[in-house]
């Protein structure tokens, strides 16, 4: 399984999950301490990652997702917690890894689920470092939950010790609070970036994903681990191939068809 630094050194729960909490990403206590509806919390996360990095916002990608949604999302993932994503590429050969020509030239991705266990509750007075459980009167959050992605040959070549290009972190601190659970995307630096020398001043920041892979990486989540919505839109008959394609993936693979695959990726990006 591909794993990550998805928790620092001085950033650690204080519960048992290796996820850095949401606590040192923005100021919880102060959102819970004045009123805030869901949307203005959802701006203010967009905001936040609009301005690190200089300003620009390079390296993050960020959402707010409804908890109805997040839970669909999450049971499907545990259901399924592997699969592939396509990123169309130009100037490159069209070969699915099955080696099955295709009509457009894609670079493939391996994504792996991993789940942990629920943050503490939001509180206007801080979490309470000393306790591992929420309150007897709170009602139990959903799990947090990231997404793993790396190239599917760098998968395959290094197995457990293949590099994340991009963690996707689903913080469901709100969830019971306001109804949504928030995402926040992490594009790994570049080596040259991270080797920086201070002394000899801070280049321009580079990552291995640029921000329109990682975004339609995100996408590729809702895509085919968000199926089986109520509404009677055209999206069923898009969401009934989704659903096919990632069963098949993981119970019929002598079946699943990386035409048809590439297809639907497609059509629906």
């Amino acid at each position: 399984m591909v794993r990550s630094k998805v928790s620092g050194t001085s950033s650690v729960r204080k519960d048992s999950s290796p996820v850095k909490a949401l606590e040192s990403v923005i100021n919880v206590q102060r959102l819970m301490s004045t009123p805030h509806t869901a949307e203005q919390i959802s701006a203010l996360w967009t905001t936040y990652h609009a301005s690190r990095t200089g300003g620009t916002g390079r390296g993050f990608i960020c959402a707010s997702v409804p908890i109805k949604l997040y839970n669909k999302m999450l049971a499907i993932g545990k259901q399924y917690p592997m699969f592939v994503m396509p990123v169309p590429r130009e100037g490159s050969s069209a070969v699915s890894p099955e080696g099955q020509e295709s009509a457009v030239a894609h670079e493939f991705y391996f994504l792996q689920w991993d789940f942990h266990a629920p943050p503490l509750p939001p509180s206007a007075t801080g979490p309470d470092l000393f306790s591992r459980a929420p309150p007897s009167n709170a009602t139990a959050l959903p799990q947090t939950a990231t997404v793993l992605f790396t190239p599917l040959q760098e998968y395959k070549l290094r197995q457990s010790f293949a590099t994340p290009y991009l963690i996707l972190t689903f913080y469901p601190d709100f969830a019971q609070t306001h109804g949504i659970v928030l995402l926040r995307g992490e594009i790994t630096p570049s080596a040259a970036t991270a080797a920086a020398v201070p002394s000899l001043g801070t280049p321009a920041a580079r990552f291995l994903l640029s921000q329109i892979d990682a975004q339609l990486l995100a996408m590729g989540v809702q895509k085919f681990y968000l199926w089986g919505n109520e509404s009677e839109d055209s999206s069923q008959k898009g969401d009934q191939k989704a659903e096919k394609l990632l069963r098949q993936f993981h119970e019929q693979p002598e079946e699943f068809n990386w035409a048809d695959f590439l297809e639907h990726a497609r059509l629906t990006s």
